[in-house]
């Protein structure tokens, strides 16, 4: 597959960076080059926001009917379904996902498209009654121009995650895709432009996130921001945000707990335990990173565990098993010195993972592995690692899980396994997390499901009705008629 994708879409065409610069896209599974992208500067993205501005003020997106915006959604999500089996492969080598992961990020990227073209004409205002002689309306209005800053862990997903809620509502967009995973974004603008999308209305500008991304975050011609990246990055951005007066989403990062009750069915939790750590090779922010056990059953749990663990397997994208490569050398390494420090201090390794024979010997692959018995103030037990790094700790009541669970800055997802009804509403009640699963952990894509984190993991929500509340404002209406 020839990726060449070295220009920005701006305004309804392809056009090469202003300065001319591009950088080469790696193939995580092989460690070598396979393309180019447009390496933009501040000029690149004035000529976006620019694009964005006369497209909402001006342009036919400003005028086009919810109705109208619904149907293009829809049949966005449609050409996405059409084309499937090339976005796959696309995504697949530029991010290393296995093929059947992949597969499945486009299945849920079409779905966010269904979701909101179905959902643009049914945000609704609402009528306050007020004094006599006064008619109190509230609408929900675009914000104008948005800008959105994509992570590289699911490009595709997240190009309808954060993209389908701004443009149900009728903002005009301005994208920046992480520069580790930038191709299915831009192939997905030139099926956005086949579903009818007017000019100006979707705009990518690719580039390195200290200049293109900080550049978008910081431009006056933006009226709203959506990040999904770092803890560290997301300061950044807010305080950009702030020099502007405007507000943002930010999505970052977790250490996500299960909490696992004695009475809890092992045969039941194992297998998901096990998936939503090795799942996009722990490349997740939402991934569940951490499982508190009470102490009654801990061997137990993690004899059952180290032999489900040692099953997972790690190839190349084409193999199709458990887990890919880690997205940059950079970043292996950063997962490869968790484990290696936490060996260092004594912590047990449970399980690993296996690397498949026949990987190439340059690619950016990291066995999954299994700490158990770990200290609470150890690093591994909560900074987040964004890799196939499990950590399992003992709890000694209902009492000390909650403190346990709540014990990190994150607050993203959380997970409760236990048969006890009661138990169940107050370990909700108390986790502090903006998603609590119980009984299993995630929901595919969950496009309906509001989400979003607490502390380090950000704030405001993205999906279901709740991201198109946040790409919108209000504004009251007050009529004296007598």
């Amino acid at each position: 597959m020839k990726v060449d994708f070295s220009r920005n879409f701006i305004g309804g065409q392809w056009l090469d960076p202003v300065e001319g610069a591009t950088m080469p896209v790696y193939e995580p599974a092989t460690g070598k080059a396979f393309g180019e992208i447009a390496d933009s500067s501040q000029a690149d993205v004035d000529l976006a926001v620019g694009a964005a501005r006369r497209a909402f003020d001006d342009g036919a997106w400003g005028r086009t009917t919810a109705t109208e915006r619904g149907r293009m959604l829809t049949r966005l999500g449609d050409l996405i379904l059409s084309n499937a089996p090339e976005l796959s492969a696309i995504e697949a080598r530029d991010t290393g996902k296995p093929k059947s992961v992949a597969d499945a990020d486009i299945v849920a990227l079409a779905r966010y498209f269904e979701f909101y073209g179905g959902a643009a004409d049914k945000l609704h205002g609402e009528v306050i009654p007020y004094l006599g002689g006064y008619h109190v309306g509230v609408l929900n209005e675009p914000h104008g121009v948005t800008g959105h800053i994509l992570p590289w862990n699911y490009p595709a997903q997240m190009f309808g995650r954060t993209l389908a809620p701004a443009l149900a509502v009728g903002n005009a967009t301005v994208l920046k895709p992480a520069e580790d995973a930038c191709a299915t974004s831009l192939r997905l603008v030139e099926l956005a432009a086949e579903a009818g999308f007017p000019e100006g209305a979707i705009n990518i500008v690719t580039g390195k996130g200290h200049v293109a991304g900080a550049a978008l975050a910081a431009h006056h011609g933006v009226d709203f921001m959506s990040f999904t990246g770092s803890p560290e990055v997301g300061q950044i951005i807010q305080k950009l945000c702030a020099d502007h007066y405007i507000t943002c989403t930010l999505e970052l990062g977790g250490k996500s707990p299960h909490v696992v009750f004695a009475d809890a069915d092992l045969e039941a939790a194992i297998p998901v335990i096990v998936k939503a750590i090795v799942q996009n090779s722990g490349q997740t922010c939402s991934a569940g990173s951490r499982v508190l056990v009470e102490r009654a059953i801990y061997d137990t749990f993690a004899a059952l565990l180290a032999d489900a663990f040692s099953k997972v397997r790690v190839g190349a994208p084409e193999m199709d098993l458990d887990c890919g490569p880690i997205i940059t050398a950079k970043q292996q390494g950063r997962v490869q010195g968790f484990i290696d420090r936490a060996r260092a201090d004594g912590i047990e390794v449970i399980a690993q993972g296996q690397i498949a024979d026949g990987v190439a010997s340059d690619g950016y692959f990291v066995r999954p592995t299994v700490f158990g018995h770990v200290p609470r103030d150890n690093a591994i037990a909560y900074e987040e690692v964004f890799g196939p790094v499990l950590t399992v700790l003992p709890f000694e009541d209902e009492a000390d899980a909650v403190r346990l669970a709540n014990s990190t800055e994150y607050g993203l997802v959380a997970a409760v396994w236990t048969r006890d009804g009661a138990r169940q509403m107050r370990l909700v009640k108390k986790i502090r997390s903006g998603q609590v699963f119980v009984n299993c952990y995630g929901a595919g894509a969950g496009i309906e499901l509001p989400f979003g984190g607490a502390g380090k993991s950000g704030h405001g929500r993205e999906k279901g009705f709740a991201a198109l509340h946040d790409f919108s404002k209000t504004k009251t209406m007050v009529i004296n008629h007598g």
